[in-house]
């Protein structure tokens, strides 16, 4: 037992007084009685012993009432088991991703925390809020409530382990108790958690529908001279059986409809719109999170693309048949007599068996591929390998390794590259497989996009984001390989010519840092805005001659359509969409959860660490027991004689 005043316990030497008066009240007298009261004797003998007891019983009643008195103004009380964390901080790590988004018994996931939490939370307690998009540090609940009712859902994953490290980096050294808000879905297991040494609450709010569907992509398969035909794809998650209503709006007008009905969990749906630049929405109505119901695209009616292909011979006519006037703006040139000053004017450029690679070629191909130009390397069956050595260290740290002089079929077709992307309606594994007699075999980091029947690539490309370097392994021309009569020639020559800047959709996963070139000049210290009506920010920008080139990073926060802004004038449009990582409602990973403290509401971690804190106070019961002797003293003056 503890005293909160023990300095007050001095006072119990003040017992010492109603001793001594009781002494003295038991002090022997020498009794003479006379003759008329002697038949009195034995009667006054028997009342003198029971005045005596009442007198020790008055005496030890007084001493504890007045000891008990004593210790209740000293405040007794028993320490909680928990003492040492009476000063921890609070710390809240809610969960405002947009699978908070799906409704429980009592409404929205995040809307049902913020106001438990607003309902529950001491009117005096100080204490913190952190989630992925927004973090409120030492606030009390009339100081956040506006904001917290107002805190909006974000594309951002609940990443626990990233939480608790800015509550580190906030509160150095400061013992913290967590209460973890979340609906599970796509969490992943905290290993700094687990090394907290006070208590982590975990609630886990679960919603009704355990169904949603969202739109993954939309992509251009075809095009005619007034048609683009589009692809949508769909995904749905749990047990969704209701057909979906589907509409494509362009400026608020609806220009196509249709019903979706999945089959295994997904759909594709094709619509035909006009062949023209245009920005619009696809949207659905799944009765479930509403963040993936709407796609936002841009569509824009594509430049000719210009190409420039280097060769040593006139052996490059094949690539006429396949960059014709109607798309491209083609240019043959031999290695003596090109211009070096209009390759940056390029978006392809094709080095087609040169059997030299000069190093003043070299180093203007790396600004080239810099600048977001694609290039296309085929080598000469004769070719320096010093120089395309060179060549593989300044793009992809590579090497050729050696080189072969027998026949090999190309079997494998890499279908997930973007190269061939809505080039084949299914995974092809038997077609006429094109072969070369002679080539090279070399390593880096590239991605092999066809592939001979040994496993190593006869094509491979590599990408900085923006440019694009696609390297074959042989010769194409006739005598060496029969590629030039293979199906794949087509698409394989024809979406390597198209550059970012050519992009018939310019759309965009938000948080991908993803970046487009613009054909632009801007002047000393100009920039350019994305802006919409609701929303404005600056990318990144990055002036390369007469282009220029914007990096988004994690920009823009909100999905939409957009414009993009110079001098008040707009030169071109944009559309950015939210990652679909929490479209799986479903997916509620509560992997690592056991270890902790579970609860079903605020209110309920906060009654049990205040209990587990909460010193026994023991003074009233101290005065209680005082008033009780003090009826027993009365007792004994009225009833005992």
């Amino acid at each position: 037992m503890h005293f909160k005043h023990p300095e007050i316990l001095y006072f119990l030497f003040l017992l010492v007084i109603p001793i001594l008066v009781h002494l003295f009240q038991l002090r022997r007298f020498k009794k003479t009685y006379f003759t008329n009261v002697k038949l009195l004797k034995e009667l006054q003998q028997q009342t003198h012993k029971t005045s005596t007891i009442k007198k020790w019983l008055l005496l030890a009643t007084r001493l504890l009432l007045f000891a008990f008195l004593i210790f209740a103004f000293a405040q007794p009380f028993f320490e909680a088991k928990e003492s040492e964390q009476k000063q921890n901080e609070l710390v809240i790590l809610l969960d405002n991703s947009f699978s908070m988004q799906a409704k429980g018994e009592n409404g929205e996931l995040l809307k049902k925390a913020v106001q438990d939490i607003l309902e529950n939370v001491d009117e005096n307690q100080i204490f913190s809020i952190v989630t992925p998009s927004v973090a409120f540090w030492d606030v009390d609940k009339h100081a956040i409530q506006s904001d917290l009712q107002k805190l909006s859902y974000t594309y951002l994953p609940f990443e626990i382990d990233n939480l608790v490290n800015q509550v580190t980096l906030s509160k150095p050294n400061v013992p913290v108790d967590y209460i973890v808000i979340t609906d599970g879905v796509q969490v992943k297991p905290s290993s700094l958690l687990n090394e907290v040494k006070s208590n982590v609450y975990f609630w886990l709010p679960k919603s009704e529908k355990q169904y949603n569907c969202s739109i993954e992509n939309m992509s251009i398969v075809n095009e005619s001279d007034n048609l683009y035909d589009i692809k949508i794809d769909l995904k749905s998650y749990g047990e969704f059986e209701d057909k979906v209503q589907l509409s494509i709006f362009e400026d608020n007008q609806v220009i196509a409809k249709t019903q979706v009905e999945f089959a295994k969990n997904k759909a594709e749906i094709l619509v035909s719109v006009p062949k023209k630049e245009m920005q619009g929405t696809v949207v659905i109505d799944d009765k479930s999170l509403t963040f993936d119901n709407t796609y936002y695209f841009t569509l824009a009616k594509p430049d000719k693309s210009n190409v420039l292909v280097v060769s040593s011979e006139s052996n490059a006519t094949f690539l006429n048949k396949i960059y014709t006037n109607k798309e491209f703006n083609l240019e043959l040139s031999t290695l003596k007599t090109l211009d070096f000053s209009k390759i940056e004017n390029q978006d392809c450029i094709v080095l087609n068996e040169l059997t030299n690679l000069p190093q003043s070629l070299l180093n203007t191909l790396q600004v080239f591929y810099q600048n977001g130009g694609n290039i296309v390397v085929v080598p000469n069956r004769d070719s320096n390998l010093e120089d395309y050595n060179a060549l593989l260290q300044k793009f992809g740290n590579g090497k050729i390794v050696s080189s072969f002089n027998t026949e090999k079929e190309i079997t494998k077709i890499n279908f997930k590259h973007p190269l061939y992307e809505n080039v084949f309606e299914k995974s092809v594994s038997n077609f006429q497989y094109p072969k070369v007699n002679s080539g090279f075999q070399f390593s880096g980091n590239f991605f092999n996009v066809l592939t001979f029947s040994d496993g190593q690539p006869f094509l491979a490309s590599l990408s900085n984001k923006v440019g694009n370097l696609f390297l074959f392994s042989s010769a194409l021309n006739k005598e060496n390989s029969n590629f030039q009569n293979s199906p794949l020639i087509v698409p394989t020559f024809y979406k390597m010519a198209f550059s970012k800047l050519n992009a018939t959709s310019s759309t965009f996963e938000i948080g991908q840092n993803s970046n487009l070139i613009l054909n632009t000049s801007l002047a000393k210290d100009e920039v350019v805005t994305v802006k919409n009506k609701n929303y404005s920010f600056i990318p990144i920008q990055q002036i390369i001659t007469n282009k220029v080139k914007l990096t988004f990073q994690d920009y823009p926060e909100v999905a939409g359509n957009y414009n993009i802004i110079q001098q008040d004038k707009e030169i071109s449009k944009i559309s950015f969409n939210y990652p679909k990582n929490e479209s799986n409602c479903v997916q509620n990973n509560t992997l690592n959860f056991d270890n902790f403290t579970p609860i079903k509401s605020v209110s309920e971690a906060l009654d049990e660490m205040y209990s587990k804190r909460l010193d026994t106070v023991l003074w009233k019961w101290f005065l209680a027991t005082t008033l009780l002797f003090l009826i027993i003293e009365l007792l004994i003056q009225k009833f005992v004689k």
